[in-house]
């Protein structure tokens, strides 16, 4: 059998299956697992890549009738049973495991994705990383207060997890990691706008936990817009209800859209273009094809379940389970997902957690929040490094992971970062004091004020 995808839904459903009489090949386009939910604190600086993410050979190793391949996955020839990959390669299976989640939705505006990245893997973290950071050295450089403003100012769209958790941690980043490092800029002046479309954030979680988790972005300092819709982005700013926010720095958080591999199975498929699923979580008229997480559409209650990594983790050992029992003559099982909560983190000691038979913000938000995202880390090593990491950052608000390295800021960069000023010539002050505008303190009245 055939599982597509190495991220929780392809590598809980890989662990499931070794210990069933089956030979199992499991693909994905990368040779790694990444853990998703912190992959913000990769785009922050908070945490390095090799923090969260796994080789998937390392983390099935044990599990001796599972063969891993590194290709990408294009369709999936349901009548003939067959996997395509991109390079001409195909692979036969009996039964086939889809898990390739999900990827960026712009809503029809795909001409916002080279100006407002999301965060879905890896590299788009460290290209996040690198425009973040970036925008601080070129507003060093910078003498325009009109461009300063706009590279000081950062804009988060989407008010989702996603959204809040990065929306805190640059405002984090202002005004508690940076404000030392420069001298013709104060970092703690920087500007976080969070835009959200509806009438509130965490519109997922009860509107007490919502309002809690706004008041809390607004202590940070981060400025919280609701009823926002972005209706253009470009390398000048966005524009929201016909007025432009300048800035050079914007971070897509607002949608997702299924992976295009669910239009190739000839069904049914959800405005968002996940695959509608039977009970048993197989596709209709193929009962030899499961599509799992968030390429399926899954309801319950009347409700299709939510793209979070809980129901990927579940629905995926249901999808393994079935396989077995199929196997074993015995009748396949539907699918019953078990909530087990919701959890934002928004920055020191400050979160919010609907876990069902709780609701908690603050402090000991946090710290559950913290405490189960190390224990679904895969790997002891990692888990250690994480809570050594956070540990050190708690008490000293210090994110050690600033590097900006490689080729990902220069021009040709693709989508290209910050305007490069190669061969151009720095400006000097005439004067040994460098030149500040009247609005901002001088590096030493700035300094004594934050020594208090």
């Amino acid at each position: 059998m055939v599982i597509v995808g190495g991220g929780f839904g392809g590598l809980y459903a890989a662990k499931a299956l070794a210990r069933e009489p089956v030979r199992v090949t499991l693909l994905d386009k990368t040779n790694h697992h990444t853990f998703q939910p912190l992959l913000y604190q990769v785009a922050t600086a908070g945490l390095n890549p090799g923090d969260i993410a796994v080789p998937i050979r390392r983390a099935l190793r044990k599990a001796e009738n599972v063969t891993v391949l590194m290709g990408e996955v294009t369709r999936i020839e349901v009548d003939a049973r067959r996997v395509h990959l991109e390079d001409g390669a195909s692979i036969d299976y009996d039964y086939v495991i889809l898990a390739t989640g999900a990827t960026h939705s712009y809503f029809g505006h795909d001409e916002f994705a080279p100006f407002a990245p999301g965060l879905k893997t890896i590299d788009d973290g460290l290209l996040v990383r690198q425009r973040i950071y970036l925008a601080y050295e070129e507003a060093e450089r910078e003498t325009d207060e009109r461009k300063r403003r706009a590279l000081l100012t950062f804009v988060v769209v989407g008010g989702g997890p996603t959204g809040v958790e990065m929306a805190g941690a640059l405002a984090e980043i202002a005004r508690k990691t940076l404000p030392r490092e420069f001298r013709r800029i104060d970092p703690s002046k920087a500007k976080v706008i969070l835009l959200e479309g509806g009438d509130r954030v965490l519109a997922s979680y009860v509107p007490a936990l919502s309002e809690k988790a706004q008041k809390q972005l607004e202590q940070l300092g981060v400025e919280v817009r609701t009823r926002a819709l972005a209706t253009a982005i470009d390398a000048d700013g966005v524009i929201v209800e016909g007025k432009k926010i300048a800035s050079k720095t914007v971070i897509w958080a607002a949608g997702v859209a299924a992976s295009p591999l669910a239009r190739s199975l000839g069904v049914p498929l959800d405005k968002v273009g996940r695959a509608i699923v039977e009970p048993d979580l197989s596709i209709p008229g193929h009962a030899e094809v499961f599509v799992v997480g968030d390429l399926a559409h899954i309801e319950q209650g009347g409700n299709p379940l939510p793209g979070v990594a809980q129901v990927a983790i579940q629905s995926a050992k249901c999808a393994a389970d079935n396989i077995a029992r199929t196997l074993d003559g015995r009748p396949r099982r539907p699918f019953h997902y078990k909530d087990k909560g919701n959890m934002a983190t928004i920055g020191k000691a400050a979160a919010v957690a609907d876990l069902g038979f709780a609701k908690l913000a603050g402090f000991f938000a946090w710290l559950a929040w913290a405490v189960i995202h190390v224990l679904f880390l895969i790997g002891f090593k990692n888990r250690v490094i994480v809570m050594v990491q956070w540990a050190w950052g708690y008490f000293t608000q210090d994110r050690g992971s600033r590097l900006i390295h490689g080729m990902v800021h220069e021009r040709e960069a693709e989508p290209p970062v910050l305007p490069s000023r190669r061969g151009a010539e720095l400006p000097v002050p005439a004067a040994t004091v460098p030149q500040l505008s009247p609005a901002q303190p001088s590096p030493a009245s700035a300094a004594a004020s934050r020594s208090d």
